[in-house]
């Protein structure tokens, strides 16, 4: 590790050069630094903000999946089935879903191998179960939090390694010279009261973004309150983006953020619905279905159709539970709680369907309540619970539709890089490699992939050192010169007790759930830009910390703004070219169908629409900070005949890494 000091503007800030730097500390991020380790190239750190903050840290669900190909049994799989499965979601390029489906056995036995626990039969035979849109049985589970242990085992050999890590280290800027990224600049969380505000820079040949997704977009969201993502610092240097209108949104606990997901569903709670102080309760949802054993199907179908699809909303799908629960909150401004304690008022085990019935009597759980059946299939999803001061036997849960995942992200190619940014590698969340639906646990497969695939072309082809400090502050000194600026300028513009940031962030989270969530419609997708453009327009001279420390929430706010104003265009493009429901939401259209004869016409909707399936939204903004999008039509799955002998030969020479 080299460290070097400059002078900027009457500030000495700290320069640390590496070959590469990776942005970001979830399961993905350290996934890229043992890999990179491991092939050769050493010179790297981990800068995050908070080491333990990310979602992989602090997410989950009943038993959190991961997607890999089929590895037991008598079913059959192959990477072109699974690539094909990832691929048939629509608008993903196909060169990239048959790396994420062929590498699939390799990370996840790289990460068997480092202690997460999956679980496997006494033949060794990593057995599978069948998640939200996948047609083979490929998810596997170590438990509600896959993603924690993942994180754990990946950090203590990212430790056990001894790659440098940098902590509290916030990223307010992206430095881009030509085609090429070059460097970030940082606040030093524990510094930033000192004269330099904690100014850190990185000099680097390459960085890795492994960010995460944009956690703070929402105000209805299950993401963790520490995930707040930076795609903005991306877009803010004109980085592609690709699929920002593809989110998915789901069933989750609001007190503690967790997805309400496969057996909380499976169970088959009482939904019931209350006033704001926890009066006037009632079973909702049988004034919308035809019996009670339609209904109970339709829960428990929620366990594996978990994120709201516009496909399941008709003839009673599971969706429409969804769709019922936002009217609830959002619409008649009630609360919803799921109740463990109880049936649905005239529950008969002899009135579901098949299906459901079926697999409570092959989980010897046809009897008893609702808890009583969870902590016979899944006493760790109660445990969850109780770990976070909620007890499900003695108290109702309450929920709402909340955002969960970003589809879109980052353009990529192959190799997880930039496509139009040279030496800059979004993986993990942030780069949008998914289409418009993926199989549950399909992001914690892409992750790891990403992380290798960036490490291996790294240590192949960009093993050069960072420039000389004088040609790097060369590089960057107007763009850095301007940044110190801004620091400046709202350091002076500090009040004690301002919500200026609060009520700036609020109107944007509120914005997004109610134009660009699951419910969505062109009408209000073009109220909110304009509401964001005039935001954008007074953010400068509006904006006011209420401390030295609150600095770094004006950065935040003004990355954000640059991020909704991306997925608001986004989903304006799709609509403006006549793009119908689809993914996790529904677009509103007063000569659509109504999800259901009991709801008001005000809920009629554009059905599925797969009309433009077969394209991608990129989206970028030029130097003046000017949207662009281009519409592109996906890659098709590469076919080409594997003959061993050449490809071997491609290998020996180098050729495989282009």
């Amino acid at each position: 590790m080299n460290v070097d000091f400059i002078e900027v503007k009457g500030f000495k800030i700290p320069v640390y050069s590496f070959n590469t730097v990776i942005l970001g500390s979830g399961a993905a991020g350290l996934n890229c630094a043992v890999h990179l380790f491991m092939n050769g190239q050493k010179d790297i750190t981990v800068v995050t903000e908070n080491l333990y903050g990310g979602t992989s840290r602090n997410s989950g669900s009943d038993k959190q999946t991961y997607y890999k190909i089929s590895l037991c049994g008598t079913i059959s799989d192959s990477p072109y089935e699974m690539a094909h499965t990832l691929f048939s979601g629509g608008a993903m390029h196909g060169d990239i879903a048959l790396v994420e489906a062929t590498l699939s056995a390799q990370e996840f036995f790289h990460l068997v191998q480092i202690g997460v626990p999956f679980p496997h039969d006494r033949y060794g035979a990593y057995i599978g179960y069948k998640t939200d849109h996948d047609p083979k049985g490929r998810g596997t589970s170590a438990g509600p939090y896959t993603s924690w242990m993942m994180h754990e085992r990946l950090l203590e050999q990212v430790k056990s390694l001894g790659i440098e890590i940098f902590d509290k280290h916030e990223a307010i800027s992206l430095f881009r010279h030509g085609d090429k990224v070059v460097g970030v600049l940082c606040l030093n969380k524990d510094k930033i009261n000192d004269e330099n505000f904690g100014m850190v820079l990185f000099n680097c040949t390459n960085l890795v973004f492994a960010t995460g997704g944009p956690g703070a977009l929402f105000k209805s969201s299950v993401y963790p309150e520490t995930q707040r993502g930076c795609i903005g610092l991306a877009l803010e240097i004109g980085a592609r983006a690709r699929n920002m209108s593809e989110f998915q949104f789901g069933l989750a606990s609001v007190k503690f953020r967790w997805n309400v997901s496969g057996t909380y569903q499976q169970v088959i709670p009482t939904y019931i619905s209350t006033d704001k102080d926890g009066g006037d309760e009632r079973e909702f949802l049988i004034d919308f279905f035809p019996s009670v054993g339609v209904l109970a199907t339709c829960i428990f179908l929620k366990g594996y159709e978990w994120p709201f699809d516009a496909r399941k909303i008709e003839n009673y799908g599971s969706s429409l539970i969804d769709l019922l629960v936002y009217r609830e909150t959002v619409k008649l401004g009630r609360r919803v709680f799921l109740d463990f304690r109880r049936n649905i008022t005239g529950f008969r085990f002899e009135d579901l369907g098949k299906v459901a019935y079926e697999y409570l009597k092959k989980s010897d759980a046809l009897f008893g309540t609702p808890i009583e059946r969870l902590q016979k299939m899944n006493p760790q999803a109660v445990q969850v619970y109780a770990e976070h001061g909620i007890d499900l036997t003695k108290e109702p849960l309450e929920i709402a539709v909340c955002a969960q995942h970003c589809n879109g992200g980052l353009a990529v190619n192959i190799w997880w890089e930039s496509t139009n940014i040279k030496h800059l590698f979004p993986i993990g969340e942030v780069s949008g490699t998914h289409g418009v639906y993926r199989p549950g646990g399909a992001a914690l497969n892409s992750g790891q992939i990403g992380g290798y695939r960036a490490a291996q072309y790294i240590a192949a082809r960009y093993g050069e050192n960072p420039p000389p400090i004088d040609d790097f502050l060369k590089m960057i000194k107007h763009d850095l010169e301007r940044k110190i600026d801004l620091l400046a300028y709202f350091a002076e513009r500090v009040e004690p007790g301002s919500t200026v940031l609060i009520k700036v962030k609020n109107e944007i989270q509120e914005r997004m759930t109610s134009y660009a969530a699951h419910i969505r419609s062109l009408e209000g997708v073009r109220k909110a830009l304009d509401e964001a453009y005039m935001l954008k327009k007074r953010l400068k001279d509006y904006l006011v910390p209420s401390s030295r420390e609150d600095l770094l929430e004006v950065f935040r706010v003004m990355e954000l703004t640059i991020t909704h104003i991306a997925v608001l265009e986004s989903i304006r493009a799709y609509l403006e070219r006549g793009g119908g429901s689809r993914g996790s939401y529904i677009v509103l259209d007063p000569n659509g169908v109504l999800p259901c004869e009991k709801l008001e016409d005000e809920w009629r909707y554009k059905p599925f629409d797969n009309s433009l399936m077969d394209e991608i939204c990129e989206i970028w903004f030029d130097e003046n900070m000017e949207v662009h999008v281009e519409w592109t039509k996906v890659r098709p799955i590469p076919t080409e005949e594997a003959w061993f002998e050449r490809v071997w030969r491609d290998f020996r020479e180098g050729r495989i890494i282009e």
